[in-house]
């Protein structure tokens, strides 16, 4: 059990919290397209403005690899950040983050209110967790708090750096609630416990998937991945995606699951194509038995039966990457029959970030998941069973 102090622990009455939050919004013209990430870290902000708090938030923005790059600074965040909160957040425009600006900004403040900093990648050493950048940061506050669960699986100034030259480094409700879903589903799940796995790739998920085979009761893999375990068997992909260089690595995890005693699931049928298009041509066919010239984009009805069976009795379900090209509305079938498959359960179910988090608040299933991560990278190494260097420097209750 990872159990750190939270917000919840600390009285930051009169104080000035230094808050990392993740405000890493996808911007067009300036404007802010998805909110979400802004409206997710509202109950911690919240939380330390009742408390009389002076409440410093930080967060990076895209990949300024050091430069200060106009349209990457945060300053639409601090705009739309006012109108959220309903009070003024005061934007402190320095290209060194930690400037003139932020410095009066900082000094002027009352007890409630609330100052954004710069992009904190407008500095070089933020990704290299530099010592100078980091004391810059904390001679700002008296306390840290950490709610940016997206980079926690990186040891940056602005996370882990920092935390050396503050007395307490909390987290915020975002990252308590990915520690307690996420951390302790994997750690000490309430079972049977089922992980679906997909995604195109099996040399990103190697890690997750030996993992994950000492602690699940079944494994269901879909996705572009599942291809190199039909090859693998000795069955025909066509032109499907495949990893050749992987196909004794899947061998062996499949040995690894029957050794283990572990049921693991791979596509029984495929929704094939004889083009990567929405318009291609069309056919579901068995699994291992795809056409020359023809791809796997999808997996077939057979599967989505034998993998929403496999969802029900669940008690802890996992879930990281779609079971196909569900961006094609004639491939996305697969991905909508485990979403259905885990809204209609009363497992607790945790959804890793990144494209399965995409697909499932896309195809409006989002409010039937108990937990959808914030994290893509991040959640893929906490399902590694690695510790997170974010996590690791809060500090210990």
């Amino acid at each position: 059990m990872l159990n750190k102090v939270s917000v919840d622990d600390i009285n930051v009455k009169g104080q000035r919290v230094l808050v990392r939050c993740d405000f890493n919004v996808p911007l067009q013209d300036g404007k802010i397209t998805d909110e979400n990430r802004l409206v997710a870290s509202l109950p911690t902000i919240k939380k330390l403005i009742a408390d009389g708090g002076k409440v410093i938030l930080c967060s990076h923005l895209g990949k300024p690899k050091g430069e200060a790059k106009p349209e990457l600074s945060l300053a639409p965040v601090a705009v739309r950040l006012s109108e959220l909160l309903g009070q003024d957040v005061k934007f402190a425009a320095d290209p060194e983050v930690v400037g003139p600006n932020a410095k009066a900004a900082v000094a002027a403040m009352k007890d409630g209110d609330v100052v954004l900093l710069e992009n904190t990648r407008y500095r070089i050493e933020e990704t290299k967790n530099g010592e100078a950048f980091s004391k810059e940061l904390a001679s700002l506050c008296d306390v840290y708090v950490d709610d940016a669960f997206g980079t926690a699986h990186r040891a940056h100034c602005s996370n882990v750096g920092v935390t050396q030259y503050v007395k307490t480094a909390a987290v915020g409700y975002l990252m308590q609630k990915e520690i307690d879903f996420l951390g302790n589903a994997v750690n000490n799940p309430a079972r049977p416990f089922v992980a679906i796995l997909g995604g195109s790739k099996v040399s990103s998920k190697i890690s997750v998937i030996n993992n994950l085979l000492d602690k699940v009761d079944t494994l269901i893999i879909g996705g572009g991945m599942a291809y190199t375990f039909m090859k693998a068997q000795g069955g025909k992909i066509g032109t499907s995606l495949c990893e050749d260089d992987y196909l004794d690595y899947a061998n062996d995890m499949i040995k690894k699951a029957a050794d283990k005693g572990v049921k693991m699931l791979i596509p029984v049928d495929t929704v094939t194509a004889d083009a990567f298009s929405n318009d291609a041509n069309v056919k579901v066919v068995d699994a291992g038995q795809i056409d020359d010239g023809w791809m796997g984009l999808d997996i077939g009805p057979k599967t989505r039966e034998l993998f929403a069976n496999a969802v029900k009795d669940a008690k802890t379900v996992v879930w990281n990457g779609p079971m196909g090209v569900f961006e094609m509305p004639n491939f996305a079938a697969g991905t909508v029959a485990v979403a259905q498959a885990l809204a209609d359960t009363d497992a607790v179910t945790i959804i890793g970030g990144g494209d399965s988090a995409a697909a499932v608040n896309q195809l409006g299933f989002g409010d039937k998941m108990t937990h959808i991560s914030t994290g893509g990278g991040a959640s893929l190494e906490f399902l590694e069973g690695k510790e997170l260097p974010g996590v690791a420097a809060a500090t210990d209750k």
